[in-house]
């Protein structure tokens, strides 16, 4: 297994990945937050003014090829901000909801951030549906699963709202009713769920690690550890695990995260921020297994990555 699985070729600051297969291009594409690591300017203006990268990959995920940015996504004039991107596929439409920041801001807070809703037959034209109204003007990071009674559920990070995870559900993927917290306590980031194995998972990046939450109906969750908060020994590797996303295949499951290979201290220390060594991040892989009832990730184990095509 390719380590690192990918890396930018353009600003080198490959983040948030979300893996999912093109139907119609008959390929996996990977499409992910643009930072731009290689950037001059001030203090944090190198983490906003993002597009959102793609590379594809023909051989399910082994090798990845750049292939540029989604164009098309601009609700305004100017350079904006697109973050962490999540993208479901259902009834012939994929639906992206990605977060979205007005403009360049040079700090990280003080500035409204709305999740958007554009839907694509190919993953390439794009079609802008709607802000969505959540639980604040603080709102990133969401993922969706659909719940095992019809319809769906959305979880985000609300910054507005101790940095915790929200959920709001939905009949159609178009209208959205906010439910109210789900995960509270230490501050997160980036939720995800995925069914594996006869339960519900999520996890949450915790900036030490993601921690793991067990669920059976995804309404009552329980706290199942921590993965990838222990360095691995790959190339790139050697930092925890960032805003993951899983791809299920049966009895396989394979996590993408992300990696500040270059970084050492506080997260957030502007002298560290600064460095295009500490700036720069990796796409890895790694295979998820469940072992007494744990979710259990062992970055370091060897493995096949080879995704299958989807219908």
């Amino acid at each position: 297994m390719n380590a690192p699985l990918f890396r930018d070729p353009i600003y080198d600051g490959a983040a948030d990945p979300v893996v999912i297969w093109n139907r119609e291009a008959k390929e996996w594409w990977m499409i992910y937050t643009n930072r731009r690591a290689t950037a001059e300017g001030p203090k944090f203006s190198w983490v906003h003014g993002t597009d959102l990268g793609v590379a594809s990959s023909l051989d399910g995920g082994q090798s990845w090829l750049y292939r540029g940015t989604l164009q098309g996504l601009d609700i305004e004039w100017g350079r904006n901000t697109f973050w962490a991107p999540e993208i479901f596929y259902h009834d012939g439409v994929y639906h992206m909801y990605v977060s979205y920041i007005q403009g360049v801001p040079s700090d990280w807070p003080g500035h409204r951030r709305d999740v958007m809703h554009y839907t694509s037959s190919n993953l390439l034209d794009w079609t802008f549906q709607s802000k969505l109204k959540l639980s604040s003007d603080r709102v990133i990071d969401s993922c969706i699963h659909a719940l095992p009674g019809g319809g769906f559920r959305m979880w985000y990070k609300d910054e507005g709202n101790g940095s915790a995870t929200y959920a709001a559900d939905s009949p159609d993927l178009y209208e959205w009713k906010v439910i109210g917290p789900v995960i509270t306590g230490r501050s997160h980031e980036g939720p995800n769920v995925f069914r594996f194995k006869g339960s519900y998972w999520m996890i949450v990046d915790e900036w030490r690690g993601q921690g793991v939450y067990r669920s059976d109906d995804l309404d009552k969750w329980e706290r199942n550890g921590l993965i990838l908060d222990q360095p691995g020994s790959r190339e790139d590797d050697g930092g925890i695990g960032l805003h993951a996303d899983v791809v299920v295949q049966g009895d396989e499951a394979y996590i993408f995260y992300f990696t500040h290979p270059g970084r050492y201290g506080a997260l957030n220390q502007e002298g560290q921020e600064q460095r295009y060594e500490s700036r720069r991040s990796s796409i890895q892989a790694a295979k998820l297994e469940v072992e007494n009832g744990m979710l259990v990730c062992r970055r370091d184990e060897p493995f096949e990555l080879k995704l299958l095509p989807e219908e």
